[in-house]
């Protein structure tokens, strides 16, 4: 039987001394139409071996991204992770250390955080990073909030070329918060004129480059505006190897940078988990989330890492806290600062030119196919195509040939109109001429 410790009368008076009259009242902050009515339709019990099987099952179902010519990315992409990543990040100094509060027994774990921290600075062009976030999707909601408390305003600006999941975060933080979000519509064209949309009540300015349409852009006007108008200008970067090849944001103005660092040390792995890069100015640092690992000297004079600022919940008063990020992802910045490590600065300068040449390699052949066009004017290794008929239509077709071929745009934002007929794909160094190949031929076929 299940074990229940507490008693009706117990919820009662649990419900009463936080003044809700029901558990339903706990979730009201959860929009009703996706709550559950009644309980899922599952087996209310299963021995182990059964549950085995029927997971089994339902995995296989699944595509893995090595078993096919892949081509999918939108903010997770699928790049070479070294075996030495793997085998580092493994060691029972590593992968058993919890939290680095007591320096005298977490030297290891503080001071990869700090080689972390330096790296994504030196990657974005800011002059502070913190210790590594959930992912960049959270990490923007984060920034967004950074901003309004500097800026003390509270209307957040949203480039139509931001990844939908993320603006979706903005927003649901906002609700929550009494924010105002201005989310301008879908622009795979690359025709807004976000700067218009500027106003004396922004706080912030949000923009991803290369945006989810893979179209590459100056920042630098954008910051220029965002500035004269006091608020802050917040780059997005979901595919942080571009910046082995593009101008760094905080180089284009950019006050607050966010980024999904998975494409380094970290696998696709079906969703998860991810890390968040965020990196900002020196003067905004108390009121950037997270925390941050500093270099200092012991009592001796020798070279150690402490925890420079934590500004938590959990560590202050909870009015007083920035977030309530409870953890960072450890493991997987160790993962991401390993791998740029063994890169470094040339391994990664090359890394981004392989990139590029193999979507350029992919969007030529692609748009030489009758019906495709290729809409996306400068990118770096992802773009947007537009295909007769409905992209995810297209995108089935493919997957049935054995080609998993991108992203309908459809399927980020269902609720946009006039993106039914865009695909978005992504090439990394892991596409071979084999692989493009098979992507035409099957496009072809399933276009024919």
């Amino acid at each position: 039987m299940r074990y229940l410790p507490l008693t009706d009368a117990d919820r009662k008076a649990m419900l009463s001394s936080i003044g809700a009259n029901s558990i339903d009242d706990l979730f009201a902050d959860i929009p009703e139409n996706v709550r559950l009515s009644e309980p899922l339709d599952l087996p209310r019990r299963a021995g182990e071996l059964e549950v085995e099987r029927r997971l089994s099952a339902m995995a296989a179902k699944n595509t893995a991204a090595s078993s096919a010519p892949f081509f999918v990315g939108c903010g997770a992409y699928k790049h070479h992770v070294p075996a030495s990543v793997d085998h580092l990040i493994q060691r029972s100094e590593f992968l058993t250390a919890y939290t680095p509060y007591q320096p005298e027994v977490s030297q290891g774990t503080l001071q990869y955080l700090f080689e972390f921290q330096t790296q994504v600075a030196l990657l974005t062009g800011m002059e502070v990073a913190n210790a590594s976030m959930y992912d960049g999707s959270t990490g923007c909601g984060e920034a967004v909030l950074m901003a309004h408390r500097l800026t003390r305003r509270s209307k957040a600006v949203l480039s139509g070329g931001l990844h939908p999941q993320y603006r979706d975060i903005v927003q649901t933080l906002g609700d929550l918060t009494d924010e105002s979000v201005n989310a301008l519509p879908a622009d795979p064209d690359g025709t807004e004129d976000i700067i218009a949309a500027i106003d004396d009540e922004a706080a912030c300015v949000v923009v991803q480059c290369p945006d989810v349409y893979g179209r590459i852009r100056d920042l630098t006007p954008i910051a220029a505006a965002a500035h004269e108008k006091g608020a802050l200008l917040i780059a997005v970067v979901t595919e942080i190897v571009s910046l082995g090849a593009l101008k760094p944001p905080g180089e284009m103005g950019a006050d607050i940078v966010v980024a999904e660092g998975q494409s380094i040390g970290v696998g696709l792995n079906f969703g998860g988990p991810y890390v968040g890069l965020l990196a900002t100015r020196q003067k905004f640092i108390r009121q950037m989330p997270g925390r941050v690992c500093g270099e200092t000297v012991d009592a001796n004079g020798k070279r150690g890492f402490v925890l420079t600022l934590s500004t938590r919940e959990q560590h202050i008063r909870r009015e007083k806290a920035t977030s309530n990020i409870c953890t960072n992802s450890g493991l997987c910045a160790l993962a991401f600062t390993i791998h740029l490590s063994l890169l470094g600065e040339a391994g990664l300068m090359r890394l981004a030119r392989i990139n590029h040449a193999n979507a350029v390699a992919l969007a030529d052949a692609l748009s030489a196919i009758d019906g495709v066009e290729l809409i996306t004017d400068s990118f770096f290794n992802e773009f947007t195509i537009r295909v007769p008929g409905k992209g995810v239509d297209v995108i089935e077709s493919l997957a049935q040939k054995g080609v998993l071929g991108g992203v309908p745009a459809s399927r980020l934002a269902p609720e946009q109109e006039g993106i039914d007929d865009l695909v978005i794909v992504a090439a990394t160094e892991v596409n071979t001429d084999e692989d493009r190949d098979a992507y035409v031929g099957a496009l072809k076929e399933v276009l024919s």
